[in-house]
């Protein structure tokens, strides 16, 4: 009698919001993932209820929304993470790059994107631009672009990362008969998962740390962007040290020992307050 109380008062509870709730945030965090079907049969409600309760949790902060479900807090503090959990996260961020990073293209040129959601973002900022020839290693940036905006688009090949949606494998085309044929570009726009005085750009992927310095190669100039919760960190592969760069595009101003080290390596800061 008392355990069939017990039960009746828990699955009670479970239907209440607040409780359904609760629990709904402690099953995403034990768990790591979730889709929202699965939890509607869970926790025996409504699939629109599912996504009203996870839209909710997202907004204070308990879990991070993505396509179809949810992941938890603990879960996106991997290095590396699906594309539609990244594209959840510092968006207002990537947003003041993207129209930053957007000003330094000059109509007419060629430009090398990586990909990454902040290159992304940059792609879909080009709207103004004109006759530009665009190279990536990113299945996401071509379909992103503006029609207005393109003379040419290329896709470098390789292995599909599914992770990212992204290539990895050298920077070369291939010519009509069959030989690579040498490639450059007026800018070229990377984004990095980490910077730091000490180990410069960084990426957590050893494949895309070598696509991304070679595009850093072949440009002309080379802008850098990443936000500010890249600051200060340092990742397993090394894409390029601090002078490497032309520009470093970020949100806000980073700590003043970056900044020092920036100039120094005459790397010019560019931020939504000012130019330094």
């Amino acid at each position: 009698m008392g355990r069939s109380v017990a039960v009746d008062n828990e699955d009670r509870q479970r239907r209440l919001p607040a409780g359904r709730k609760a629990k709904l945030a402690a099953y995403v965090a034990e768990t790591g993932e979730v889709t929202v079907t699965d939890l509607a049969e869970r926790f025996g409600v409504s699939i629109d209820t599912i996504r009203r309760d996870l839209d909710q949790l997202s907004a204070d902060g308990v879990l991070v929304r993505t396509y179809g479900g949810a992941v938890s807090q603990s879960s996106i503090s991997r290095v590396d993470r699906t594309v539609d959990v990244r594209l959840t996260l510092e968006k207002h961020e990537k947003e003041q790059i993207a129209k930053l990073a957007a000003a330094l293209v000059k109509d007419g040129s060629v430009i090398m994107m990586n990909g990454g959601t902040t290159t992304l973002a940059v792609a879909r900022n080009l709207r103004d631009h004109r006759d530009l020839t665009v190279a990536t290693n990113s299945l996401l940036v071509p379909p992103a672009l503006p029609e207005s905006t393109i003379r040419e688009v290329y896709v470098f090949g390789g292995a599909v990362r599914t992770l990212s949606l992204t290539t990895t494998g050298p920077i070369s085309l291939p010519s009509a008969g069959g030989a690579d044929l040498d490639v450059s570009c007026d800018l070229a726009l990377i984004g990095v998962g980490a910077v730091s005085v000490e180990g410069g750009y960084t990426t957590s992927n050893l494949a895309d740390a070598a696509m991304m310095r070679e595009m850093i190669s072949r440009a002309a100039r080379v802008a850098i962007l990443a936000d500010s919760s890249k600051f200060g960190r340092r990742l397993f592969a090394q894409v390029a040290d601090l002078a490497a760069a032309d520009y470093f595009v970020t949100d806000t101003a980073p700590p003043p020992d970056l900044v020092r080290a920036l100039r120094e390596n005459e790397v010019e800061l560019i931020t939504p307050d000012a130019t330094t």
